[in-house]
């Protein structure tokens, strides 16, 4: 094994890293010994030179290294091989007979900068670091060699990748796609776009939420706000609920989500409309409408700590615009996937929505992630989505 270059952090900083954390700043680094370029693998020592382990270099990020093991490894071909072979195994024992799920969840399977989805024979692939990006043509190269995709999709529009230094943009990696891509999750079949859909394709996160939520619907009137590809509203047409509305703004997903109603033959009380979703819900209270369930499952509204406030407003706003449309007695599911707004913060903004609409709220399940999208105690960070069932009374 050749010598890697190295960094050296202040002193006190290993414990942090010791413990679990992945992340290095550019700012806990006393010294560089050699000279690593953006996307080296680098040893990572402690301020009297001990080593602490192996990670990705980036002198563009505030992020400057990215934690990959404890021991000396080669980032290579079956370092990549064995790594996919775990997280695909931990995926397939979490659903067994799902051929969808979210196969690495960067730093929670030990692959910092690195998202994978599966949908079926067909892969989808971001990377959201310097190291991972360096590495994607191998990277796609193991993943054919293990799952024998139909295609791998490159969806690298993220803003985190400016963060990083990297360029933006999308594509197929390798074989090809003809049309939609099918996929089934409890009983309904949706049609994809692994190109131009949302993230990559669908919001495998909610998968156990939207289950949950048919618990709360049977002969109900529901709204969906930002439907997405209709997710939630099929769910709650499929289970039974009397009249479904769909509201978002892209034009494109309410095509696919009422083309993914008539697959399932639930259009008939299930209907899609291209609105904002705050403009939509004014409109439904000056007309008097009210509702026995809403769902609210926004796009992140903090992606940076200094959105903090902003967002916070924001969530309130929806949240309190809902509350009042939902009957007494009705039920609200929302969700907040801004890795900034702490559950307990989530929790205060939704009773002071609650407090401000005149009503009381009780929550009845708290939810999180899905398990393909584990949590490391140790990074906090890892852990984005939050949300509420909660009843109006």
């Amino acid at each position: 094994m050749s010598e890697k270059p190295k960094i050296i952090l202040n002193r006190g900083r290993e414990a942090r890293i010791r413990r679990g954390h992945q992340w290095i700043f550019s700012n806990e680094i006393q010294g560089i010994g050699g000279l690593p370029r953006s996307g080296d693998v680098v040893e990572i020592c402690s301020f009297d030179e001990r080593l602490l382990g192996v990670g990705f270099y980036n002198p563009n990020s505030l992020i400057a290294c990215r934690l990959l093991a404890f021991e000396p490894v080669e980032v290579d071909h079956d370092f990549f091989h064995e790594r996919f072979k775990k997280a695909r195994d931990l995926r397939e024992r979490i659903y067994p007979e799902m051929p969808s799920y979210r196969l690495v969840h960067g730093e929670s399977d030990r692959l910092p900068g690195l998202i994978i989805d599966r949908y079926g024979d067909f892969l989808v692939l971001q990377t959201l670091s310097a190291g991972m990006d360096t590495r994607i043509e191998m990277i796609a190269d193991v993943l054919e060699a293990i799952f024998k995709p139909a295609a791998i999709v490159e969806r690298n529009e993220s803003h985190v990748r400016e963060l990083e230094g990297l360029t933006t943009g999308k594509g197929i990696l390798r074989g090809a796609i003809d049309g939609p891509v099918e996929v089934e999750e409890w009983g309904i079949r949706y049609q994809l776009d692994l190109l131009s859909g949302h993230k990559t394709g669908f919001y495998l996160d909610q998968r156990l939420v939207r289950r949950a939520m048919r618990s709360y619907v049977k002969d109900g009137k529901v709204l969906d706000c930002f439907t997405n590809d209709g997710a939630f509203a099929l769910n709650a047409a499929i289970a039974g609920a009397s009249e479904v509305l769909g509201i978002d703004s892209s034009g494109d997903s309410v095509r696919r989500a009422r083309k993914n109603a008539r697959i399932n033959k639930l259009h008939a009380n299930c209907r899609f409309e291209d609105d904002y979703a705050v403009r939509a819900l004014s409109k439904l209270r000056e007309k008097g409408e009210t509702f026995d369930l809403i769902v609210l499952d926004p796009p992140a509204f903090a992606k940076i700590k200094k959105h903090v406030p902003t967002a916070k407003q924001g969530y309130e706003k929806i949240n309190y615009m809902a509350i009042k449309l939902v009957k007494a007695g009705g039920f609200l599911v929302t969700a907040s996937c801004s890795g900034h707004i702490f559950e307990s913060t989530f929790e205060e903004i939704l009773l002071n929505a609650a407090n401000k609409a005149g009503v009381d709220i009780r929550i009845l399940e708290r939810f999180g992630q899905a398990p393909d999208h584990p949590i490391l105690p140790a990074m906090p960070e890892t852990r984005y989505l939050k949300g509420f069932i909660c009843q109006v009374f």
